[in-house]
């Protein structure tokens, strides 16, 4: 014994080399496996030099596997506890609370005991688990008393055992005694080391340490430990990864306490007007967690409560230099702006338009990072008016979205053509490569921000912007790209409402309608959908009916009246009137029965559908501007179908008589009252000045 050092605990003598029996015997080294084990132990504590490159990289979400790490052993924490107390100030020490003598010696002393001579590790893991509970009850844990730095060595001693079960009962003991600086740092990195591992997260799981984390970082100096926290929220992060820990995570105050994280980050680099690369890479580990999380509605609402999307915005701003912090949180708002409440909090926070077109001028080649940013400024521009406006005013905003949308446009041009080298035969359309996929964001966001009228106007007169979007349609087809060519099509229909006078939708007019020929006789009834709209707006042009009856498009309207999809029906319509207004062409509804498809239209989709039913009744009024004879104008049958369906449909009592909620009722009646009912009084006027009563009309039923 004379050669071991003794340790003398109340009266108990124990040696070091035998603290923990015959377990000692084994090699059970804390090293790492794969390439941890070439690290030099005087490598371990140089800051951020030896940080492990996932906790200062975005990382893959879900994979763990071999990376630079340093890791503690026995003699790490020891050593580092020896040199804590031997520094320990004299105030320190006196803050030191006594120990109940007996309550050592009753409970503490004989699993110390325990500890000493088993050679189980089963039976040591529960030692360990008497130890916190009887450390627990004498009101140790969290304080600082009298042979607490003897009860810690103990500890440290037991980590070389190798066992991560072990391993992770001893750091929950240790982080609840309240160590400090290195010793933390050591700490957490085990608890680190045993994270990497997916099939440890049931034990993380089952022995609480997710607790003693968020404690850590509830409790801890950001600044004295930033490494510490490093590789706290490195473990955190890890398990936020698993979708059974979630509930768990957010229901012990995580988003609380790491959205606090960020707020103290966010002072700190204001107070300093420098971004720390500690605080960094702390922030990758932060955002990557949340990232995590807001796939929980209890997350997101969690974060909504305290005003989370100011705070993230804050970090990109400060660290627009930093990719993956950047990425973390585009990714955030990707998702948070998919609900209504999040988009709505995002769009209020004004500056958030211009920082989205810096990163986009900062990261114009990061695919990653734009496409996520284009998407979530589609969201916040989808529904929302003020959105529109407040991002179009933004400087530089349409030709940054230019710029990308050539930048990507040149990207797709280029892969395209190495797929036509290398491909002898036709492929199948695939998923969008990632070069379309920006453009089908782009597409969309230039589509909602058109629908602006102090907006749009000013898109359909710009000839770069839309050069591009004819340019998709020049050399992309529906096979090519569904989504894409839809996309461009629908912004074209949007710039197409305005009749203004420098538009240059309006100059490309005809060029327009012959490359959205091909869209009307595809198979694909969105693709339909999309021309037939456009052409409902460029119809409004004589060239263009001129057109439509040249190159046979009204008979495609005329059949799309038999869809039974309301929105096709709607649109086709649209079409139809426009041609109408020319009195040479009205003629042509007598093709392929237009008239009775217009009246089965009106009674399959008036009465929840009011604009439709106007549209019919608009068409069919002007058809018969020189009516004399009602059934020679519509034909007997649908003279009578049109008598019926509009008595019925101007009586309020039956015509709006639908099982809608009170919103939705009184949207109705506006409709109905103020585009329906004048012009179907008047035809119901006309057809009964021109029809002979032969005998009584049936009351139809709905």
């Amino acid at each position: 014994m004379m050669g071991d050092s003794v340790v003398k605990i109340n009266g108990v003598y124990l040696t070091e080399s035998n603290a923990i029996g015959r377990l000692k015997s084994h090699p059970l080294q804390l090293t790492c496996d794969g390439g941890f084990r070439e690290i030099k132990e005087q490598e371990m504590f140089k800051g951020t030099s030896s940080l492990p490159s996932h906790l200062t990289s975005g990382g893959d979400q879900g994979k763990r596997r071999a990376r630079t790490l340093s890791c503690p052993s026995s003699s790490d924490l020891s050593r580092l506890q020896t040199k804590a107390v031997s520094k320990a100030n004299l105030q320190e020490k006196e803050a030191e609370i006594e120990v109940d003598e007996v309550f050592w010696n009753t409970r503490i002393v004989p699993i110390l005991h325990e500890l000493e001579k088993e050679e189980n590790i089963e039976t040591v893991c529960a030692a360990c688990t008497q130890l916190h509970h009887a450390l627990e009850e004498g009101n140790m844990l969290g304080n600082k008393f009298k042979r607490r730095s003897i009860l810690l060595k103990t500890l440290y001693k037991l980590v070389d055992v190798g066992s991560d079960l072990l391993s992770l009962k001893l750091a929950k003991i240790i982080l609840a005694l309240k160590v400090s600086r290195k010793n933390l740092l050591n700490v957490c990195k085990l608890i680190f080391k045993i994270s990497r591992s997916e099939k440890n997260d049931s034990l993380i799981q089952n022995n609480s340490v997710l607790e003693s984390l968020l404690e850590v970082l509830r409790s801890e100096d950001l600044k004295t430990n930033s490494e510490a926290f490093l590789y706290c929220m490195g473990t955190i992060k890890f398990i936020s990864g698993n979708p059974g820990f979630l509930n768990e995570i957010i229901n012990k105050g995580a988003v609380d306490i790491l959205m606090n994280l960020i707020r103290q980050i966010n002072e700190n680099t204001k107070k300093c007007s420098t971004c720390s690369p500690n605080l960094g890479h702390l922030l990758v580990q932060v955002t990557a967690t949340l990232r995590n999380l807001v796939d929980s509605p209890l997350a997101r609402s969690k974060l909504l409560s305290v005003s989370a999307i100011p705070q993230l915005c804050t970090v990109m701003e400060q660290y627009v230099g930093d990719k993956d912090v950047c990425t973390n949180i585009v990714r955030i708002f990707s998702k948070l702006t998919s609900y209504h409440d999040c988009c709505a909090a995002l769009a209020n926070y004004s500056r958030c338009y211009a920082l989205f077109l810096n990163l986009i001028n900062n990261y114009q080649k990061k695919q990653d990072l734009v496409i996520r940013i284009v998407f979530i400024l589609g969201n916040l521009t989808a529904k929302n008016n003020q959105a529109r406006e407040q991002f179009s005013k933004e400087k530089g905003s349409i030709q940054t979205l230019l710029s990308l949308f050539h930048t990507f446009h040149q990207l797709d041009l280029h892969s395209q053509q190495q797929a036509y080298e290398g491909a002898e035969l036709p492929q199948a359309q695939g998923p969008p490569s990632k070069a379309e996929d920006v453009l089908i964001k782009l597409t969309r966001l230039l589509a909602n921000i058109a629908i602006h009228p102090g907006v749009g106007p000013a898109l359909a007169a710009n000839r770069p912007v839309v050069g591009l979007l004819l340019t998709m349609l020049e050399y992309k087809s529906l096979d090519d790209c569904e989504e894409l060519v839809i996309n461009t099509t629908a912004t074209i229909n949007n710039l197409s409402y305005y009749q203004v006078k420098n538009s240059v939708i309006q100059d490309k007019k005809l060029y327009i309608a012959e490359l959205l020929l091909k869209l009307l006789v595809s198979n694909n009834m969105d693709g339909v959908l999309e021309a037939v709209r456009v052409f409902g707006n460029l119809s409004q042009d004589r060239d263009i009916c001129d057109f439509i009856v040249q190159n046979n498009v009204h008979k495609f309207m005329i059949a799309l009246l038999d869809a039974k999809h309301q929105d096709i029906c709607f649109s086709a319509c649209g079409v139809l009137l426009n041609l109408t207004v020319d009195k040479d062409k009205r003629v042509i509804l007598k093709e392929g029965g237009g008239i009775k498809k217009l009246v089965d239209c009106l009674r399959d989709f008036g009465r929840t559908d009011w604009q439709l039913a106007c549209l019919v009744c608009k068409t069919l009024w002007n058809f018969s501007e020189n009516i004399t004879n009602a059934s020679s104008c519509f034909g007997d049958e649908d003279t009578n179908t049109l008598l019926v369906l509009l008595s019925s449909f101007l009586d309020e009592e039956l015509a709006l008589d639908g099982s809608f909620d009170q919103d939705l009722k009184n949207y109705h009646k506006f409709q109905w009252e103020t585009e329906f009912k004048p012009v179907a009084q008047q035809l119901l006027k006309r057809i009964q000045r021109h029809h002979t009563f032969l005998e009584p009309l049936p009351i139809p039923s709905f």
